[in-house]
């Protein structure tokens, strides 16, 4: 019966309606006898990962690699290459173009080419670009890469002579040199 146009098209669909199947759905499951394994749904695409890329031990830095994208925050988004880990694409590598946010680029589910930049096994970080040409040494920096270094407190004391104040200021200076000296402490 399946495929079987002829046959099919010599059916009555009223003669098989019950309480159960109503007309329009026995007129569609003739149609889908007739036609059968077409599916009205867009095509799934996968990535394909790469083979002998496992585990977080088997990247290297400059590897190019299909992922699909398991999520997208405000800073980045994180990419699945198929080593039970996912990777970070920060912000500022997802494309070349100034961006304020990830998702104007990248969705769930989306599947990308990247590039790995760096690989800390211990602490199970991965760093990718999504910017392919990336040099990976000149590769953006993170947002703790770029955070300020905390200098170290200067401890020389400066034999400056204090300004002189005026009588009705002294009073008030003196308690904010007060509290200042109280928070360094």
């Amino acid at each position: 019966m399946i495929g079987n146009t002829e046959l099919l098209n010599s059916l009555v669909a009223n003669d098989f309606t019950s309480d159960t199947f109503g007309l329009p759905t026995v007129t569609d499951i003739i149609k889908e006898l007739d036609k059968p394994g077409r599916d009205p749904r867009p095509e799934f695409k996968t990535a394909t990962f790469k083979a002998g890329v496992e585990t977080i031990n088997d990247l290297k830095v400059g590897m190019i690699l299909e992922g699909v994208v398991s999520n997208v925050a405000n800073f980045g988004a994180f990419v699945d290459v198929g080593v039970h880990q996912d990777g970070l694409v920060h912000i500022s590598a997802i494309t070349n173009k100034f961006i304020s946010d990830p998702r104007e680029v990248v969705k769930a589910g989306d599947i990308v080419k990247v590039k790995v930049i760096e690989v800390d096994a211990p602490r199970k970080r991965i760093s990718f670009t999504m910017r392919l040409d990336d040099d990976v040494h000149n590769a953006p920096k993170t947002a703790q890469q770029n955070a300020p270094q905390k200098k170290a407190a200067h401890t020389k004391a400066t034999n400056k002579p204090k300004p002189k104040r005026d009588a009705g200021n002294a009073a008030m200076g003196n308690a904010f040199a007060e509290a200042f000296a109280k928070l360094k402490k």
